[in-house]
């Protein structure tokens, strides 16, 4: 069974995700770890952004790998280092590069194959795994989401105000929604799940509700017995 959590950012995606999988004893895909990994490495090789066809090239030279909450970006482990506002600040030009898209979307399909996952981004439901039989829209206010992220950024030991985090989130907001690939949606049949004044284990228990009402919905093989 394919999982899907889409919305934007700092809606708490990455740890209801993975808090969720660990429940259901499913796998955890993070997609978004991997536009920052390519950005990061692009940021490491200095790739010129003006130049996508450079950055498709360097990707096809990359490996990244992707397990539960690790990120590995040629054997070495980024996951701490992805999460800088540099490399935040720089992705949206891996997310906007179609071919950096196709690459990222055939790797994710090929990791979820044949698995029970839940995977979370932005584009989940939409683009990579249409058919998914379970997909969440998971969101918050804007308000709620930068002081999120605030408190992120500086248990990382950056220094930013709030009205600096929420100016960039809205922003950020802004450039999903019209990204002409993969752009920030809830898919017509996902579930939107609105996260103001909850805690993780409230949404957790919110997501694995509708899990099992999409998991009791399912058409169920018929039973050998009953054709006597």
């Amino acid at each position: 069974m394919i999982i899907t959590i889409d919305g934007p950012a700092g809606a708490g995606k990455s740890t209801v995700a993975q808090a969720l999988a660990r429940r259901l004893g499913f796998r955890y895909l993070d997609t978004g770890s991997m536009y920052r990994a390519v950005a990061l490495a692009a940021l490491r090789g200095k790739v010129r952004w003006d130049r996508p066809e450079e950055l498709t090239s360097f990707l096809r030279s990359l490996d990244i790998q992707v397990a539960n909450d690790r990120v590995l970006l040629d054997g070495e482990d980024v996951s701490e280092a992805i999460r800088s506002s540099e490399v935040t600040a720089a992705t949206r030009f891996a997310a906007d590069n179609p071919e950096v898209r196709q690459l990222l979307t055939k790797l994710q399909r090929a990791v979820a194959e044949g698995q029970d996952i839940v995977t979370e981004g932005r584009d989940q439901g939409t683009v990579v795994f249409p058919e998914a039989e379970c997909k969440v829209f998971l969101t918050a206010t804007p308000a709620e989401r930068a002081a999120r992220r605030l408190k992120d950024l500086t248990a990382q030991g950056e220094n930013k105000t709030f009205e600096e985090v929420l100016s960039e989130l809205t922003g950020r907001d802004k450039q999903d929604a019209a990204r002409p690939y993969g752009p920030l949606m809830a898919a017509p049949d996902a579930i939107e799940v609105l996260t103001d004044g909850m805690s993780i284990e409230q949404v957790v228990e919110c997501l694995e509700s509708i899990v099992q009402q999409r998991q009791s919905a399912r058409p169920q093989p018929p039973n050998p017995s009953d054709h006597g």
